[in-house]
Formats: C-alpha cells, structure tokens, sequence
C-alpha cells in the first residue's frame, strides 16, 4: 500500500491535519453542477499554499542532512519561494533564493508587494537573476559558493518539485480519497493548476490507488501540454522509483492548455473573471496565477460540457498574497455579473 510505502521517508508534521472538502454551495447553484474544493490554500504557515506538503518531506531531510540554509528559486512572486522562507525562519534555517521576473514589469506593487514582501519579513536573502532557464544548475551553483563561504546549504528545486517533493502530494491524494470516500459521491473528475508538476503528479498517483478511474485534470499555467505533459509524467515515473513501485499502468495525465495565456505571471481576461466571480460568490480567494487560471478552467469545461456526469473538485493550491502584487488589472477589464 502507498501509506506503507510513504512511512519509510521522514516527514515533518506541519500541517497537523487535513485540509477541508467541501462544496461551494452558491458556486454550484449558478452553475448547475456541484461544485467542491480541497482547501490547500489554508495550510498553516504563511498564508497557506500547497507547497507546504512537499516541504514536510524537503525540509526533514534538509535537517537529516545537516543543513543551515535552504536555498530555492522561483519568480518575484512565487508561492513556493515564500513558504520555503517561512519555514526556514521557523526552523532556525537561513534561506538564500534566486528570483526571476517573468513578464518583464517595472511595476512597483510586482516589485515589492505580495509574496516579494513576505520574503523581506521572513528574512530571506535574495538574488535577482535574468531568468531561470537553467535553474538547476544555477542552484547548484549557488550552493556551491554559499558552501564555499561556510555554509551547509540544502537545495529545494523550484516549486518543491522532485521525487522527494512530490511525496507530499501522494499523500494528499491519500487523503482526498478518503474524503471523496466519506462522502458517498461519484465525482466527475479533479482539477488543478499543473506548473512545476510536483502536485500533479504526486496528487494522481496518490489518488489513482483508489480511484484509478477519477480524471485529475492540470490546466497548464506556463507552457503547453506538449512541453507539460513530459514533465508530469516524467516525474510521476520517479516519484513511483522513489517508492519502489511501478507507475500503475492505469496513470493517466490529461492536460488543458488553453487558459494560460499570454504567458507565466500573466493574467488574461478569464483569469479574472474567475477571481472576481470566486470571491463575489464564495468569498474564497484565488491568485492570478495559478488558481485563477484553473479556475477559468474549471467554468469553461462546465460551460462547453467536458466534464463527465458528477461533481468536479477543484484543488486550491493557495497563492492569493499575489493579489496585491497586481492592482492594476482589476479595473482594466469589465466588471462581472456576480
């Protein structure tokens, strides 16, 4: 079993318990179909976001290791990058991060606002590089000279997404199968926003052990599923090597890329149709990177009819500290009607 086979790798316990299910009643109701969410945006430690299960398992052998600082990289405003930081302050760790701007702006909110400010408070130290385009070895070259200077640095991949990493997402499908279970439902399909690839891959192998047959639907947020699709799966395949265990021959990744656009960082216009309506209806707050966007996702398979009969859960990653990094695009499109 996956439980048995996740038991051998150290974890440390920082979420506490599970993160709810539940249906999003006003949600469902103007769109005729049930409606649920898995609630990873309220993790507890800096505002919440998934990439706190995969530090369980980052950050335990970080400390197995010996190491003083944790040394990641992502964009300005990376949800991975401020929760690696948080949790480095809370371990007593120092924490050295390579930051990128990805569309280019010399808006000031985008700057220094949102998660770029959480990473001021938390006391991270950070480097701003053109791009990430060889992210790991400019990782490895980071640590080589942070060792150099006399420190034992520990490297966590962008989006905490490795084998390692992903091992907290098996565990989390392990746990949403037993809501789904609890609720006695034939839901239609899951859906997620699919980046670094590490909750995609380790959500649908985690969750295919019970339910082979439930769909787990990335919509892309940076790239096409030609260039995703090899990601996921390649790293499905090493997260089930890490396990010692065959990638079941029932693992399927099903992709949407028609929503990421214009780029990675960028919203469009269904982006923020789809966190205006979220939080007008639910009061549940979306980012306009990657849960907007899967969510722009999600209302458009219901509108053209490509989910299955049932209800759909959406997995909400977290992110919404971003929201304050983009003020200016919430009054460049037409208001909704929520």
């Amino acid at each position: 079993m996956l439980s048995q086979r996740l038991a051998r790798f150290p974890r440390l316990d920082l979420l506490t318990a599970p993160t709810a299910l539940h249906k999003l009643p006003r949600l469902s109701q103007r769109l005729g179909r049930d409606i649920y969410v898995k609630r990873d945006d309220t993790t507890p430690l800096a505002m919440g976001g998934n990439k706190l299960r995969k530090l369980e398992y980052l950050a335990a052998d970080a400390q197995a290791q010996g190491a003083d600082t944790l040394v990641t990289a992502g964009a300005i405003q990376s949800n991975h990058v401020r929760q690696t930081a948080a949790l480095a302050a809370q371990l007593g760790l120092g924490c050295v991060a390579l930051l990128e701007n990805p569309i280019a702006t010399d808006q000031v909110s985008y700057l220094g606002n949102g998660n770029r400010l959480l990473l001021d408070l938390f006391g991270a130290q950070v480097e701003r590089v053109d791009s990430l385009d060889h992210a790991d070895a400019q990782l490895q070259a980071l640590a080589e000279r942070l060792s150099a200077a006399g420190k034992r640095p520990y490297i966590v991949p962008i989006g905490g997404s490795n084998p390692l990493g992903a091992l907290g997402y098996v565990r989390a499908g392990l746990e949403l199968a037993q809501q789904i279970e609890a609720t006695g439902l034939d839901f239609a399909a899951v859906l997620l926003a699919s980046g670094s690839a590490g909750t995609h891959a380790g959500l649908a192998l985690g969750l295919g052990e019970q339910y082979p047959d439930l769909p787990v639907i990335g919509v892309t947020v940076s790239r096409p599923q030609a260039t995703q699709r090899p990601k996921v799966e390649q790293l499905a395949q090493a997260t089930a090597q890490c396990l010692d265990m065959a990638l079941p021959a029932s693992f399927a990744v099903t992709l949407w890329d028609e929503y990421y656009g214009p780029r990675y960082g960028e919203p469009n216009a269904g982006t923020l149709a789809a966190v205006k309506l979220l939080a007008a209806q639910e009061g549940l707050l979306l980012d306009p990177v990657y849960t907007g966007k899967a969510m722009a996702g999600l209302l458009d398979g219901v509108a053209r009819g490509r989910f299955a009969e049932g209800p759909v859960i959406f997995l909400h990653t977290g992110g919404a500290p971003a929201l304050f990094a983009y003020p200016d695009v919430w009054n460049e499109h037409s208001e909704i009607n929520a």
